[in-house]
């Protein structure tokens, strides 16, 4: 049944790896490979270790264990085979222990001492390149536990459960960060001890186990207390040589995949870069054709449909999804009306006046704009550019209820994910009063790892307060939000994001050098939803709609169950679907202050009359909220 899924199971995402947890979990279920009565069952094996120790400890090999709690039924996770025997980890090893806790000192072309910084591969451990140690350090600090072939290194602190099987005669030791599980030869196949100790169930254990403190570790008793599945010795042997025949079959999968993934990518590139390449809408139409051609061969995986999402967006900030309308009132006339109302809005005092900006030079200029578009800088469109801050105290002012506190953390090009956000008290929040959040604000982060994300605040979002790594973005006419979130998320922008990040040891992007950057404005939008802005978006939706097709079958070929993030990568859509003539006429509405990183774009699939729950593209559904766009699908893409 394995073998006959594994090409289909290997192509979900992240499928591999998937597929080397699933062989692992059913090896340690006894579910790899059949029981054979004729087995010695693991109870008579547990006996004889149990009697190898004691002679051990009679001969003063090892010390005396101390005894351990007995097995409750409540603490077995799953029901073994006939044969097998649940276990305490340390009652089928000679010894779990560790060096003394005391940094010998560094000595050259001495002895290796290895810690999890060593480690690399699957089980590869830098000898070279780690630290060395006196040999009189070595002989000492040896006495208490060495590492030998069979045995396993268990990292305690930092990277958990990052195991290494001793392979090698050569003298070394383990630091003190690593537990040494010594293996009792004869009696325990020492590959299936590492299997153990490296699948799914043991990093439950050890998950379990931490202890949160400043730097989480996992104490030695708790790995002496772990549960393992013991099967008979002539079992462990089977498993073993079952696995890494599965293995090996994985590493071929892997390898295919990386080759066909690169060979996608490249032609990924070439089709989406004609659509790049088009200088007027109508050669950008007939790019269009030739590329959709090549859907079924293109989209048949997430990171195709991202970057024709970005692709579009790059083309719809252009100026190139719709042709241009002479009547539009140009953008010129536009710079005028919001000149107008900040001056409005300065004498009113309701912001302070703003300082002159440098004109916008041709060298500055990225590509050629459509005539009645201008090249403007982001401040000159708004009333408020500037970071929120975090009050005094940090987390100790956060309590269970009250307003809203954003942070970096709640901000996604899709929208703001409210799970897990932070509320402080309203005196904090009037306090910060200058740093307040307003429905249709956009917040951009400007630091950390998610740097350039941005999200629209929803129309219907109460008050909230931002932390110091977001800033507030907000336009002087708010209906030009809608195309300015798609021009800050577009790869014009995040591309200047990462440009101005050379050389910074940290990443962070200064309000001036946010404010600083350049953003094609088309025409003003007297009617918003006839906009040049506004028909761009509704293209870039209709664009998509028509790849849907192949995105279906990317979405058959990663069924739900497969996905781990499934809930939080997809936003819900209550549709009706109803019969127009050769068209499905889909009515769809959508709550944009659920949105979530990173989706997926999958076809609707034909739905009945009734309401259903389908997953789609946040970018495609923000459009269509913003343009209220209707989306006809032909039947024949169904």
């Amino acid at each position: 049944m394995l073998l006959s899924n594994l090409n289909l199971l290997a192509t979900a995402p992240g499928g591999v790896a998937r597929l080397r947890e699933l062989i692992l979990t059913l090896a340690v279920q006894g579910k790899l490979v059949p029981q054979d009565p004729a087995d010695e069952p693991a109870s008579v094996l547990l006996q004889k270790i149990r009697a190898e120790k004691d002679r051990l400890i009679a001969e003063g090999k090892i010390k005396k264990d101390k005894p351990l709690a007995a097995i409750a039924d409540e603490e077995k996770p799953f029901e073994l085979p006939v044969g097998w025997e649940w276990v305490r980890w340390a009652n089928i090893s000679m010894k779990i222990g560790d060096i003394d806790h005391k940094m010998p000192s560094e000595a050259k072309d001495g002895v290796p001492y290895v810690s999890p910084r060593d480690f690399y591969g699957t089980n590869e451990i830098d000898f070279d390149g780690a630290k060395k140690i006196a040999y009189s350090d070595y002989v000492q600090l040896a006495n208490k536990i060495r590492p030998e072939v069979g045995d396993l290194i268990y990292p305690r602190y930092g990277t958990i459960g990052v195991v290494r099987k001793v392979t090698t005669n050569r003298e070394f030791l383990a630091s003190y960060s690593c537990a040494v599980i010594k293996v009792i030869p004869g009696f325990i196949e020492p590959d299936y001890q590492y299997l153990f100790s490296v699948s799914g169930w043991a990093k439950m254990q050890a998950a379990s186990a931490t202890n949160k403190t400043t730097q989480p570790n996992v104490g030695l008793k708790s790995i002496q207390e772990f549960l393992v599945p013991l099967p008979p010795l002539a079992e462990q042997s089977r498993i073993v040589a079952r696995v890494e025949e599965l293995m090996r079959l994985c590493d071929a999968l892997e390898a295919k995949g990386q080759l066909e993934a690169t060979q996608h990518a490249q032609l990924l590139s070439t089709l989406l870069g004609t659509l790049t390449a088009s200088a007027t809408p109508e050669e950008l139409a007939n790019n269009w054709q030739r590329v959709a051609q090549h859907f079924d061969l293109l989209l048949d995986r997430p990171q195709a449909i991202d970057a024709l999402e970005q692709t579009l967006l790059q083309l719809a900030v252009r100026g190139l999804l719709v042709p241009q309308d002479p009547t539009d009132e140009p953008a010129s006339v536009l710079l005028q009306k919001i000149r107008a109302e900040k001056d409005r809005l300065i004498a009113a005092g309701q912001i302070k006046k703003d300082k002159p900006l440098p004109p916008v030079t041709d060298e500055e200029k990225p590509f050629e704009l459509p005539v009645g578009w201008e090249w403007v800088r982001l401040s000159a469109l708004l009333q408020k550019i500037g970071a929120g801050s975090t009050p005094l105290g940090g987390r100790e002012v956060y309590v269970s209820s009250g307003v809203k506190f954003l942070r970096s953390q709640n901000v996604w090009d899709e929208g703001l994910r409210l799970d897990g956000v932070a509320f402080i008290k309203p005196e904090t929040h009037f306090r910060m009063a200058g740093t307040v959040v307003v429905a249709n604000d956009l917040l951009f982060n400007i630091t950390g790892a998610s740097i350039g994300r941005c999200a629209v605040v929803p129309s219907d979002f109460d008050e909230a307060n931002v932390s110091q790594h977001v800033t507030i973005i907000r336009a002087v006419l708010p209906e030009i939000n809608a195309y300015l979130h798609k021009v800050l998320v577009s790869r014009h922008v995040q591309q200047t994001v990462m440009d101005v990040q050379v050389g910074v040891s940290r990443e962070g992007l200064s309000i001036a050098k946010l404010g600083q950057f350049l953003i094609p404005l088309p025409p003003s939008p007297n009617n918003p939803a006839s906009s040049p802005a506004s028909r761009n978006c509704a293209a870039c939706a209709l664009s998509c709609a028509s790849a849907w097709p192949s995105a279906r079958q990317c979405r058959r070929a990663w069924p739900r169950r497969w996905c781990s993030k499934w809930p939080k990568n997809v936003f819900t859509i209550s549709s009706w679907v109803c019969g127009r003539g050769n068209h499905e006429h889909v009515l769809s509405h959508t709550a944009p202050h659920r949105a979530y990183a990173k989706p997926w774009l999958y076809a609707l699939p034909r739905v009945r009359r009734d309401r259903m729950r389908h997953p789609c593209s946040a970018a495609t559904m923000a459009a269509y909220t913003a343009t209220s766009a209707h989306w006809f699908l032909p039947r024949r893409i169904q």
